[in-house]
């Protein structure tokens, strides 16, 4: 960093301080201030870390103090160092079956030189940036993964909570699970009940009392309850066990197969990784739906979080720690109690430290069946439902399912290796898989596709495409997200030549006009899946359809594209009836798409639509009440924030009214015209200034009037009572839109609006 960089000026974790003319000069910041809020946030962490980190490191079987060394790293170096500011690191649940294999197998000191090993590995990850690589793996991958590793976890502790010892492999646990229920501890089962009934209703508690209460962690609940009963009624069971820091065991040169090493190497950094990176985004996503937040917290830098697990775990594993990745549980307390910086998650670690070198006493009060009870606690909750559910909402079970087997049974780098390669052959299925049918209606021929088109299909489109009759009139429907360079070649080859022979053809669906794979687009066409619903064809049928079977043809596409995505919104509208935003008056012209020029869906926008956008002053003879009518319904009924009036380019009701000026009015579109009489009046007038659109004059006098007319048309709005008394209340607000329909450009009327300037409205705006 330059020496003239300010320090806290580019630090995006801080809040920013002004300073303005004529103000006091501000009060320098402290150069290690920290927030109030960081520092409660701190002590909520250091409160779930405590127990958590004594009960993982006893679930592995290393020394206990690796779990407090392991939480401490975690705090200070991957709190300082990482991308994340509000991700808490330590030793995390996930990684205990992996631990676990690397103590049995190795021992413990090469287990250590393994995390230093898979933390360097880590460092030339983060180096070569592809953190984000690590989000192609699939969900149902990373879930069954920690659903394999949760119920390993379970089992094994289940047998510390009876008043046993676990055995080195689920299937061995499982077999000795009726020799240790026959042979049941009293008290290690008390101590544990104890624990989990705490952990259970300690957050269930109702009332004021209960949400007082809620705020000390129920993992620090349960444990001290349990502890404190376990010391009064002077039970006699196994406890922690914390020898002198002197004795404490380091990393040493690794031992046994190279092979075997690597393979360790490579699974352990593989679940730090994966573990970290999926909490970093998890907890950008928490952050950012805070509500009343008021100091900018900076989004993850995935590649920065990768450096500073890598740089914690060389540490850890190096100081004799357990391995380190982001955990969920203290990410997730840390964001609910309002820490704003990673200050929150270093003075964690500096907690850890604290109680690491001077509640030794305390800590080994606490009996061992209790850390077994809260952690086995935490294998069941990470079989999540949710995940269940969603996995078998996108058709992922069987990729699931073999990811949690193959962890339980095999290990976890086995397990994931067999859900990646079942992730890929269920990829691989339904791109291959495709429906093709034939079927004929009234004379025309519908050619229904359904699923990914590729050259694997291509040869059944082929043969069902050729059973058209030559000349009749075919409908082909896409009903896929995927189209290849080959299918679409063969689609293409059988249209020319099917309307060569005298026959008419039509492609609709999702996949219609442009292919995902298609090289170039014909020449002139300008169309692409900008939306939905798009009913237009770059090249139209020689015989246009009439107009009945259009309108046929396009409520079967909402029923078979778009209702589905909208019956649920649709639905909870029905129920609650509608509440938009904001009332939007704008011409009758077809080529306003409202919703698509607003970004809006079903119940934001309250529209009326008339020639030309014209607001008809209240009270005029022969008046038209429609309009008068919406506006007193948007205001008073269902209040509206805002009003908007949007003119548009070449609007043929400005042009008209140009050409006849002042005539009599006889139809009953003259009639309607008059209304934008003081609008041509106004451009008239030479004492006002002249409407100007992104700083330059209008191309013409349509154009003029068109933007002039909005400026006017603003003006009958605020002759309305009902708008007048919103107004005065501060309960709305009117704005000017003027869309280019040539340029596909909006332009918002600036200012007060008298001097009609229109400005852009772009990509950049979307803070505004």
């Amino acid at each position: 960093m330059p020496a003239c960089a300010p320090t806290r000026a580019t630090d995006p974790n801080q809040p920013r301080a002004t300073h303005q003319a004529h103000s006091p000069p501000p009060v320098p910041h402290r150069r290690f201030g920290v927030e109030g809020a960081d520092v409660s946030a701190s002590i909520a962490v250091f409160l779930i870390a405590l127990p958590l980190s004594l009960g993982i490191a006893l679930a592995t079987g290393a020394p206990l103090q690796a779990g407090l060394v392991a939480a401490a790293v975690g705090g200070l170096v991957a709190g300082r160092l990482g991308g994340c500011p509000l991700q808490v690191s330590g030793p995390a649940a996930g990684l205990t079956v992996v631990t676990a294999d690397l103590i049995h197998r190795y021992g413990w000191r090469t287990t250590c030189a393994i995390t230093v090993l898979a933390g360097l590995t880590q460092l030339g990850l983060g180096c070569l940036r592809v953190a984000r690589s690590a989000l192609a793996v699939s969900p149902a991958v990373v879930h069954g993964m920690l659903a394999g590793i949760g119920v390993t976890i379970a089992v094994a502790q289940l047998h510390i909570v009876l008043g046993g010892t676990p055995q080195s492999s689920v299937l061995a646990n499982v077999r000795a699970l009726p020799a240790q229920l026959a042979g049941l501890h009293p008290v290690a089962v008390t101590v544990s009940a104890l624990t989990l009934a705490l952990l259970l209703l300690w957050p269930r508690i109702p009332g004021r009392a209960g949400r007082l209460l809620r705020a000390v962690p129920a993992a620090l609940v349960a444990v001290a309850g349990a502890t404190a009963a376990a010391s009064l009624a002077g039970l006699t069971l196994p406890r922690v066990d914390l020898p002198s820091w002197s004795s404490h065991a380091l990393a040493r040169l690794p031992e046994g197969p190279a092979l075997g090493l690597t393979a360790a190497v490579l699974t352990t950094t593989l679940v730090c990784s994966v573990q970290s990176l999926l909490g970093a985004i998890a907890v950008d996503k928490l952050a950012a739906a805070r509500p009343g937040l008021t100091v900018r917290v900076g989004r993850c830098d995935l590649d920065r979080e990768l450096l500073a697990q890598g740089a914690a775990n060389i540490v850890s594993g190096a100081l004799g720690g357990l391995p380190v990745a982001g955990v969920a549980v203290r990410s997730s307390a840390n964001v609910k109690a309002g820490a704003v910086s990673r200050n929150s998650t270093m003075l964690h670690g500096v907690l850890v430290v604290i109680a690491a070198l001077l509640m030794v006493p305390l800590l080994e009060l606490i009996p061992l069946a209790s850390l077994a009870a809260l952690v086995m606690a935490v294998g069941i909750q990470m079989v999540s439902l949710h995940h269940i559910r969603t996995v078998t909402r996108h058709r992922e079970v069987p990729v699931y399912a073999v990811t949690t087997l193959g962890v339980v049974l095999l290990g976890v780098l086995e397990g994931v290796t067999l859900g990646i390669a079942v992730a890929v052959a269920v990829a691989l299925h339904r791109l291959a898989r495709t429906r093709i049918t034939h079927d004929e209606k009234e004379g025309v021929h519908h050619v229904h596709v359904r699923g990914q088109l590729t050259f694997l299909a291509v040869p059944r489109l082929s043969r069902v495409l050729h059973q058209v009759p030559q000349g009749a009139h075919a409908v082909v429907e896409l009903d896929g997200s995927f189209m290849d360079h080959a299918a679409y070649e063969s689609l293409q080859d059988w249209q020319n030549t099917h309307t060569a022979q005298g026959g008419t053809t039509e492609v609709t669906g999702r996949r219609a006009g442009v292919s995902a794979a298609e090289p170039t687009a014909p020449v002139g066409c300008q169309c692409r899946p900008w939306t939905p619903w798009r009913n237009h064809q770059c090249e139209r049928p020689r015989t246009a359809p009439p107009a009945e079977h259009r309108l046929v043809r396009g409520i079967s596409a909402f029923q078979r594209n778009t209702a589905p995505l909208v019956r649920d919104e649709l639905a909870r509208l029905a129920r609650e009836g509608q509440r938009p935003s904001q009332l939007f008056l704008t011409c009758s012209d077809s080529r306003l798409v409202t919703s698509m020029i607003t970004s809006s869906g079903p119940g934001d926008l309250f529209v009326v639509r008339n020639v030309g956008n014209l607001v008809p002053l209240p009270g005029e003879e022969s008046g038209d009440d429609s309009v008068a009518a919406a506006i007193e319904y948007a205001v008073d009924v269902l209040r509206v924030r805002s009003l908007t009036v949007c003119g548009h380019s070449g609007c043929g009701a400005m042009q008209a009214l140009l050409h006849s000026g002042r005539s009599g009015a006889r139809t009953p579109l003259q009639r309607w015209l008059r209304h934008g009489l003081p609008g041509l009046d106004r451009m008239a007038d030479g004492s006002r200034p002249r409407a100007r659109i992104a700083g330059r004059a209008s191309a013409g006098a349509v154009e003029q009037l068109c933007l002039t007319n909005v400026v006017q048309q603003l003006e009958h709005l605020r002759a309305h009572e009902s708008v007048a008394r919103a107004l005065r209340e501060g309960a709305l607000e009117l704005h000017g839109m003027y869309f280019h329909v040539g340029e596909a450009q909006a332009y918002l009327l600036t200012g007060t609006g008298e001097e009609g300037v229109f400005d852009h409205v772009g990509v950049s705006d979307l803070s505004a």
